[in-house]
C-alpha cells in the first residue's frame, strides 16, 4: 500500500520500506528495537500507545527510563529517543470500543502489525490476528513472545533476564572461568537479538505478499530465537550423532580467549592462519614455536589445545606497548583491535569518520546524540526522518488520516 506522506518524509531519502505502512503495539525495548529499524528503512511506524501504562504517567514505560536535560518529565527518556526515532505516536485507550475501532480503521490501511505484549492480552481487547483479518486480510501480523505458544512455557511473562537465564546465556561465563555462578551478560542481548528476527520476520512477510498476495500470522519468540543464536556455534560436537565431542565450542569458552595485557594497556589479537601465528610469535620473540611444539602445528592441533595457545599469546603481548603492537601487527596484517571503553566510542575515529554518531536537536530535550543506521544500502539509504515523538504527538494527523471527524478526534485524544 502506498500512503500520504508529511513534510519531513518528503524531503528524505527514500529506503526500501518507503511506502508500508506499520502499526506498531510494541513497547519497552526488543519491539521498539525491531520497529526502529523497520522506520529506518523508510517505513511508516505509527506507535500506538496506552494512556494508562503500569508506570502511572501513560505510554511506554521507556519513556520514563533516565534522566532528560530539562528535568522534566517529558516522556522523552534516553533509551526511548534512541529506539523510538522516525515513529509517530498515537494515543489510545484500547479498552474504550470508540478507541478500538479507531484503531481498525487505522489497521485497514496498513501493510504490516507489530507487537510483543502477550498474545492473550491482544485476544482480551479484540486485537487477535483473526480480529485484525476481518478488516484487513492480508495484514502482516507479527508478535513477540517470550516463549513459543505450541510449549509449555507458552504465556509466560518473559524479559531479557529471565530469556538470558532459560536461554543458556547466563550460564555461559562459567564455561570460561569456572565460577559456577551464573551472569547476565551486560547488555540488552537478549532484548536485541531478538529484535533483530523480529525486523527480519517482517521483512521476509512482506517478501512473501508481495509474491503470494497473503499475509499472515508470524510468532517470533524469544527463547527459540536466544537457544538458536547460542547453539550456533556451541552445539559443536553435540551436532551429530553419536555425538563426536562435548557441547560447546572450544576456542570461544577458552579463559584466556581475551583481549592481551600490553606494557601500557590492552589490545585484542587474532592471528588465524598458519602463516599468521608463525608471523605473531616471530614479532614476539618466539620464531620456533611452531615448528617445536606438536600442539599448534596444524590448524586442528590448536584447536585442540586453544587454551595453551592463547596462554602463550599473553606471555607475548605484555613486551610491547599497545602502539607498537597495532604497528607491528599493521603492517603483518595481522587482525588486531584496540579496547574501547564505552566513553571511548564517541571519539573513535573509525566511527567519526563513517558518521555512526549524529548531533541532533530534538524539539522538546534540545541536543542528543542519535545512532545512525549502521547497514549502506546504494540505492535506498535508511535515514532518521523523524525524532522521537512525545506522548500522543501525532493523534490529530493520524485520526484526520483514517476520516475521523474533529469532534471524534477531540474525544479520543481527551
Amino acid at each position: 500500500m502506498t500512503h500520504s506522506k508529511s513534510a519531513a518524509d518528503a524531503i528524505a531519502p527514500k529506503g526500501a520500506l518507503d511506502g508500508i505502512r506499520i502499526i506498531d503495539l510494541t513497547s519497552v525495548v526488543l519491539g521498539a528495537y525491531a520497529t526502529a529499524i523497520l522506520g529506518d528503512l523508510g517505513a511508516d511506524v505509527i506507535k500506538v500507545e496506552t494512556p494508562n501504562a503500569r508506570n502511572g504517567n501513560g505510554g511506554d514505560i521507556m519513556r520514563w527510563a533516565g534522566d532528560t536535560p530539562s528535568g522534566k518529565r517529558t516522556g522523552l527518556g534516553p533509551m526511548f529517543l534512541s529506539i523510538n526515532r522516525n515513529k509517530r505516536s498515537l494515543q489510545l485507550d484500547l479498552k474504550n470500543k470508540a478507541a478500538r475501532d479507531a484503531l481498525l480503521k487505522l489497521i485497514a490501511t496498513a501493510d504490516v502489525v507489530t507487537a510483543n505484549v502477550r498474545y492473550d492480552g491482544l485476544k482480551r481487547l479484540g486485537l487477535s490476528y483473526e480480529d485484525v483479518k476481518e478488516v484487513n486480510p492480508d495484514i502482516i501480523y507479527v508478535i513477540g513472545t517470550g516463549y513459543g505458544e505450541a510449549g509449555p512455557y507458552g504465556g509466560r511473562p518473559a524479559y531479557d533476564d529471565m530469556i538470558q537465564a532459560v536461554s543458556g546465556i547466563a550460564s555461559m561465563m562459567s564455561e570460561v572461568d569456572g565460577d559456577p555462578r551464573p551472569r547476565f551478560f551486560p547488555t540488552l542481548v537478549a532484548d536485541k537479538t531478538t529484535g533483530l528476527f523480529m525486523a527480519n520476520a517482517v521483512l521476509a512477510a512482506i517478501v512473501h505478499r508481495e509474491r503470494t498476495g497473503k499475509g499472515q500470522f508470524v510468532e517470533v519468540p524469544m527463547m527459540e530465537s536466544m537457544v538458536t543464536f547460542l547453539l550456533t556455534e556451541h552445539l559443536y560436537g553435540e551436532v551429530y550423532d553419536p555425538p563426536t565431542g562435548p557441547i560447546g565450542y572450544v576456542r570461544v569458552t577458552a579463559p584466556d580467549r581475551k583481549p592481551y595485557k600490553t606494557k601500557d594497556g590492552y589490545i585484542a589479537i587474532l592471528p588465524y592462519s598458519d602463516q599468521q601465528w608463525r608471523k605473531f610469535f616471530s614479532l614476539g620473540g618466539k620464531p620456533d614455536l611452531f615448528d617445536t611444539d606438536e600442539r599448534f602445528t596444524s590448524y586442528e592441533n590448536r584447536t585442540r589445545n586453544i587454551r595453551h595457545l592463547y596462554a602463550l599469546v599473553d606471555d607475548v603481548t605484555v613486551e610491547k606497548t599497545t602502539d607498537e603492537w597495532a604497528a607491528l601487527l599493521g603492517q603483518n596484517d595481522i587482525p588486531f583491535a584496540r579496547v574501547n571503553r564505552l566513553k571511548d566510542l564517541r571519539t573513535d575515529p573509525h566511527l567519526q569518520a563513517v558518521g555512526l554518531f549524529e548531533k541532533r536537536i530534538h524539539p522538546v530535550e534540545g541536543a542528543y546524540w542519535s545512532l545512525n543506521h549502521p547497514v549502506n544500502y546504494g540505492g535506498s539509504p535508511a535515514s532518521v526522518r523523524r525524532d522521537a515523538p512525545v506522548l500522543g504527538q501525532h493523534n490529530q494527523e493520524i485520526l484526520k488520516e483514517v476520516g475521523l471527524s474533529k469532534d471524534e478526534i477531540s474525544a479520543l485524544s481527551a
